[in-house]
């Protein structure tokens, strides 16, 4: 299993002081953390899109970049890229940029995107949600198979033989369907081929598990080889020396943008019995000491079919100091429990059905 992390360069109110941290800042401290990730040997990191004032990343290829010179190993993707209100051939020539710049380890996850932002913004109706995503996803996958691309569609100028520059190091370039649950974006993702990311945020995680199944039945009806499929969850979490530490360090800045959204979203309140019952065996935060958020982590890929891990941390503004010690821990304790286990089982079930599909 991979195992990474995942942010959304969040610069909300530090919950003890209010001060907010400038933009520049926390692009900064992130390009710290992608650097600490690769050193302690994870797998990936990804920065979400967002054009708000509490996140500082409008741009995930920028600041992937500018870690990228500094990196080895590590893959650097988007999470998400909001798709529906970017143009293709610009997403594919920065990630194909980046892909460059990193010698080859650039992904894109293409999303709709949660927040709306930035269909106002780049003069895009909200109307055309759906309609936007699917013809700028099937424009992203003609730039990807093809130097010159021919291409019509509704809502993008037509592109008649035009080559689409710089290529990348990869071939193909990786593209990822990221979604919240929903069915239609997981049959998608299952048709066309592509590895899918789950947005496991809230609930029970094994909830997922049919989706999982749909996907990889959907793959095999489009005839694609299901054993090559990955799929990714995008789980909140934070990791210290002890359980309780990491619950008190991780509590108030997460309880503080939860409700923030909430209001904005019409949600219940946030209170830590929500935040505690999450952070059981079945819940969807993974909070607490390295050995149990391996736990937790190795239960949800032996029963969802979880291939890439990433944690999402953190969730409001912390210190900079307690997320890189996260991340540190996450890669020099975590992992190692986690792929040694995933491994082991893994060998002890090979002649399993490898499409999960339970026999259904």
């Amino acid at each position: 299993m991979e195992i990474g992390v995942s942010t959304f360069v969040e610069t909300t109110p530090d919950v003890k002081t209010w001060k907010v941290i400038s933009h520049a800042q926390r692009i900064r401290e992130v390009v710290e953390e992608i650097v600490l990730a690769d050193q302690v040997g994870l797998d990936v990191f990804g920065v979400g899109e967002h054009h708000r004032e509490d996140f500082a990343a409008s741009s995930p290829a920028v600041v992937l970049a500018a870690a990228a010179s500094q990196t080895n190993r590590i893959r650097l993707t988007s999470a998400v890229t909001v798709l529906s209100s970017a143009d293709p051939v610009r997403v594919f020539q920065d990630f194909a940029t980046l892909d460059a710049i990193s010698n080859g380890r650039a992904e894109i996850m293409a999303g709709r995107g949660s927040f709306i932002e930035s269909f106002p913004l780049f003069g895009y109706d909200l109307k055309d949600y759906d309609e936007l995503f699917d013809q700028k996803l099937e424009l992203l996958l003609k730039i990807r198979e093809s130097e010159k691309v021919t291409w019509d569609g509704g809502h993008r100028p037509a592109i008649q033989n035009l080559g689409v520059y710089p290529r990348p190091v990869q071939d193909p370039l990786p593209v990822w369907i990221g979604s919240g649950g929903n069915r239609d974006s997981v049959i998608r993702a299952g048709l066309l081929g592509l590895p899918l990311v789950l947005a496991i945020i809230g609930g029970r995680p094994l909830q997922f598990e049919p989706l999982v199944r749909l996907y990889k039945k959907a793959a095999v009806h489009a005839g694609h080889d299901v054993s090559k499929l990955t799929v990714a969850s995008h789980s909140h979490g934070f990791i210290a020396e002890t359980s309780e530490i990491a619950a008190e360090k991780f509590f108030p800045s997460t309880q503080q943008v939860m409700n923030k959204l909430g209001r904005e979203r019409g949600w219940g309140m946030y209170d830590r019995s929500s935040f505690d019952a999450a952070r059981s065996l079945e819940g969807a935060l993974y909070v607490g000491d390295s050995k149990t958020v391996a736990e937790k982590i190795i239960h949800l890929g032996k029963n969802v079919g979880i291939t890439r891990f990433m944690l999402h941390c953190p969730v409001g503004s912390m210190p900079h100091n307690d997320v890189m010690k996260a991340i540190e821990l996450l890669g020099k304790e975590v992992a190692p429990i986690v792929r040694n286990e995933i491994g082991r089982w893994e060998a002890e079930n090979d002649h399993v059905n490898p499409m999960n599909l339970k026999g259904d």
